[in-house]
């Protein structure tokens, strides 16, 4: 029997809502404020915790905090009265599973409560599978390529993901490695035998959205009954129309949180909030779990090691790719270029440069113009433009004072270099 502790001062809220929860099946227990709640939950662990958001001396969303920071995996549900609507979406930053209204209608207090079961079991089923799943949060170091320290700690926080299944959100330029992170923490979460439903916003017309996503009512389509035990992924979720964004908060609140929901976004979705082009609901839901992914200049230390890697899986017909190797002159011009489109433009130029080149050794010439023009080192386009010496000394920086690699980069005789 599922166990909720309802929070809430007033004993007669007490009284009523034991009436109407436990011939459900429900075992209710009761706390008159947010700190004996957290005394009682710690003690006992309930699967569900039902909090007014108005109490003292704690009150709902203090409760609220504090319960995520004892247990992440903890499912609450906040009430509020019907003129703190907006205190309630705020408390699905914090992580609140859902909010009810008061007054709420018996049957919309039952089917939250169950969902909140159903989301429960889900936690629980995919904690006991993870062990088993294709990569294990110890292994995730060795698919996050990177030591530099954006790198070690978007590591840790996705190993810290793995372990609770709220709704994650990626943010980040394009071609940061935003879809092969969904498909780490997919199949990490032991939900490697259910399906990854992927859908592009950006590329989905209004109506298949509708009729694959929302479905009859806004109870939810078929792609997410496909994704029901798995994770539904929605790419560039900023693409989404207003109209549709309130109509996907009715299918998270009405599925049952039934998979692991994975966004990624372009674009600040806290920004396009503010300004009312997204619905602050929908933003929260998807927010609780934000995941920042670096830009590639941000990063240059881990470059070395990104280019040894792509050179690895080019084909090249005239010896082993494992065997390619890139020159200083060669490495300061990746390192130095800006990266607009991050990882997946550096896999185009490597993968193209491995497999055609005819030498094992590849040089600064060897590179695409456009890599070598001045206007795409970022540091001189911004703030050294037609300061020549300012761009010699930026060369022989990134080449480690060796005015021969620097020559070959420039382009100029080395005698001009002193």
């Amino acid at each position: 029997m599922p166990s909720v502790l309802i929070v809430d001062d007033l004993l007669s809220i007490h009284e009523m809502l034991e009436a109407v929860i436990q011939p459900t099946g429900f075992h209710t227990a009761f706390a008159t404020d947010g700190e004996k709640a957290l005394v009682r939950y710690k003690a006992e662990k309930f699967d569900l915790v039902l909090a007014d958001i108005d109490m003292k001396p704690m009150d709902g969303i203090t409760l609220l905090k504090q319960l995520k920071l004892y247990d992440p995996s903890s499912i609450i549900i906040i009430m509020t009265a019907y003129a703190s609507t907006e205190s309630a979406v705020q408390a699905l930053k914090f992580g609140a599973f859902d909010y009810l209204q008061k007054p709420f209608r018996v049957d919309d207090l039952i089917a939250t409560l169950r969902r909140g079961v159903e989301f429960k079991r889900f936690q629980d089923e995919r904690a006991q599978a993870a062990p088993a799943a294709g990569v294990k949060p110890d292994d995730i170091a060795s698919r996050l390529v990177g030591h530099s320290p954006a790198m070690k700690k978007l590591t840790q926080q996705i190993k810290k993901l793995v372990a609770v299944r709220t709704p994650v959100l990626l943010q980040g330029e394009k071609g940061t490695g935003k879809v092969a992170l969904a498909e780490i923490l997919h199949a990490a979460s032991g939900a490697s035998e259910a399906q990854l439903v992927r859908i592009d916003c950006s590329l989905s017309s209004e109506g298949s959205f509708r009729d694959g996503v929302i479905g009859l009512n806004g109870a939810g389509g078929p792609w997410v009954d496909q994704a029901k035990g798995g994770t539904l992924f929605l790419q560039h979720l900023q693409c989404l129309s207003l109209p549709v964004q309130k109509d996907l908060v009715s299918v998270l609140r009405n599925t049952a949180h039934g998979f692991r929901l994975i966004c990624t976004t372009t674009e600040d979705l806290e920004k396009m909030s503010d300004e009312g082009r997204f619905h602050d609901e929908l933003f929260y839901r998807v927010a609780s779990l934000p995941v920042l992914m670096p830009a590639l200049r941000d990063r240059p230390e881990d470059l070395p090691l990104i280019i040894k890697q792509y050179a690895a899986k080019a084909a090249n017909p005239h010896f082993d790719a494992n065997l390619i190797e890139f020159t200083d002159d060669a490495l300061a011009v990746l390192t130095a270029y800006h990266w607009p489109g991050n990882l997946t433009e550096l896999f185009q130029v490597i993968s193209k440069v491995a497999a055609t080149t005819e030498t094992r050794v590849i040089t600064s010439q060897q590179l695409p113009l456009r890599l070598r023009e001045l206007k795409h080192w970022p540091v001189l386009a911004e703030y050294l433009a037609g300061q020549e010496k300012q761009y010699i000394d930026l060369v022989l920086h990134v080449c480690r004072d060796d005015k021969d690699a620097a020559a070959r980069v420039l382009g100029v005789d080395r005698a001009k270099l002193g």
